[in-house]
């Protein structure tokens, strides 16, 4: 019989301006191990969102803090479990390879940051029960290659203040975004581990929009349905292509190391049906065709907007075939026992996006002219109505936050 329950909780939060990605700039300067195991959580990310796209309205995640905690809780599964995660989050089954290149990957993403361009603040925590037995393999391979402070906490005698002070801990690592992460009466005196990961995102785009250039405008959820919105404009040189039944735009943020990558569908109502056609090979070649192209003068319309997402992921997860972890668990790497199982994988993430980029409370080509032609339209990308966009690590192609915005004007 299971006395133990595991906790693993995701923390999430991106406050910016919207900006596009072209991904993977630099992959040729990346090694093996990183890239192999960026295409692994790309895939991952695709994979999920085609299950959070059932939820209805506007969505926002980050799948790399996903993947982050979740691959601190593979350093300590074993067996039918440990073969499960991997196929669903798409890991090679050579475990201190992976924790390597995890380290690696973040160690790129903090150096992102400590060039000044960018907020990007990444946070990894052990919540461990006083006095209960975890193996030291296990939190050494945390402490080394994830950077996870270790804090000892007495789940059995207080679990409520445990929760409140977890919670302080991912609000202050998120510079006051993400609240109440973890709701009342998930931990309770038979937990025993918490694992957290969060990640704050602040940019002010490489362009910003002029804020006197901003107007109300209708954003329209589908053709018969309309919300009026703070509509941002701007005309400035861009990567975008168009396909037969989307377009693509990159707007980066200040550095050009990270981006947002929008797909806009040409129809109003046109979301659902380009949802169901993004997948990893889809995906990858859209990316590369936007990549390859050039930079062109573009008209942009993007709505300024904030949202809220919270999940509680343990039914996605199962679904997509990580089953035992939360039944008949083998997480025997952690404490030598095979009485651990994960009772919750909760997830929450803040994006904040206006005029210049990120605010602070939270976390295209020349045109040319022939003599004998007339001038060709500048292109326009005019984004009021729903869409999908990505923020990407523009030199690995690492997918740092994702989401979909069907109202602007709603908080969640």
């Amino acid at each position: 019989m299971r006395i133990y329950k595991t906790f693993l909780f995701l923390t999430v939060t991106a406050l910016f301006v919207l900006t596009v990605v072209l991904p993977g700039k630099g992959l040729c300067s990346v090694n093996p191990e990183v890239r192999n195991l960026v295409k692994g959580n790309n895939e991952f990310s695709l994979d999920l969102y085609s299950r959070l796209k059932e939820t209805k309205g506007n969505l926002f995640f980050s799948p790399y803090s996903i993947s982050t905690v979740l691959a601190m809780a593979y350093a300590g599964a074993r067996g039918n479990t440990r073969q499960e995660m991997a196929r669903v989050l798409r890991f090679p089954l050579n475990a201190e390879k992976l924790d390597q290149t995890y380290q690696q990957l973040q160690a790129h993403l903090k150096n992102i940051e400590g060039k000044g361009n960018v907020q990007l603040n990444i946070a990894n925590a052990i919540w461990c029960q006083k006095g209960e037995k975890f193996l030291t393999s296990f939190l050494d391979t945390l402490d080394r290659y994830y950077q996870s402070g270790l804090h000892l906490v007495d789940f059995r005698s207080y679990p409520e203040r445990v929760r409140e002070f977890i919670n302080s801990w991912v609000e202050k690592q998120t510079k006051n975004q993400i609240k109440d992460l973890i709701p009342k009466g998930v931990l309770n005196p038979l937990s025993r581990l918490v694992l957290t990961n969060a990640i704050y995102f602040k940019g002010k785009w490489s362009s910003e929009f002029e804020k006197s250039n901003t107007r109300p405008n209708r954003f329209f959820e589908s053709k018969d349905k309309w919300t009026e919105v703070p509509l941002m404009y701007q005309q400035s040189k861009f990567r975008m292509i168009e396909f037969e039944k989307f377009k693509a735009i990159e707007l980066p943020y200040v550095g050009n190391e990270l981006s947002m990558i929008i797909f806009l569908p040409k129809k109003y109502d046109g979301l659902k049906e380009f949802e169901s056609t993004i997948n990893p090979e889809t995906y990858s070649s859209w990316l590369l065709s936007l990549q390859s192209s050039p930079k062109i003068k573009v008209r942009v319309y993007l709505p300024k907007f904030k949202m809220t997402s919270q999940f509680s992921l343990s039914k996605q997860l199962q679904a997509m075939g990580m089953k035992s972890a939360f039944a008949d668990a083998d997480f025997s790497g952690m404490n030598g026992k095979r009485n651990l199982f994960l009772s919750s994988v909760i997830h929450k993430a803040f994006i904040d996006v206006n005029e210049e980029g990120t605010e602070a409370a939270a976390a295209t080509g020349a045109v040319v002219s022939l003599t004998s032609a007339m001038p060709r339209p500048i292109p326009v990308f005019r984004a009021d109505h729903p869409f999908l966009f990505m923020i990407q690590d523009n030199s690995t192609g690492s997918i740092l936050f994702m989401g979909r915005v069907i109202n602007p004007s709603s908080r969640n």
